[in-house]
């Protein structure tokens, strides 16, 4: 069952971005970009980790280098569940 962003983020997971820096196949001294974004749990990231392993036994694009960066974007605390609305003049 496929789960909401807003369920994923009260669960403690957050925005994780990741910037991939792979060699190109037929020509190994030009390095290329892909950028990366999911929703995982810091500090262990096994969304990403579980990307990178699919990388390297199925791309052909060997990895030079990974930077990642991890947003919590909301936490349990921070959300509130709001009844009403008033709008003042």
């Amino acid at each position: 069952m496929h789960k909401s962003e807003t369920e994923l983020m009260l669960k403690g997971y957050g925005l994780t971005t990741a910037e991939f820096f792979y060699r190109m196949p037929d020509h190994l001294n030009v390095l290329n970009t892909f950028i990366w974004q999911d929703y995982d749990l810091a500090p262990d990231h096994p969304r990403l980790f579980s990307f990178i392993e699919f990388w390297q036994e199925e791309i052909e694009g060997p990895l030079h280098s990974v930077r990642f960066t991890h947003r919590k974007m909301i936490s349990p605390g921070e959300w509130r569940n709001v009844v009403g609305e008033f709008t003042l003049h």
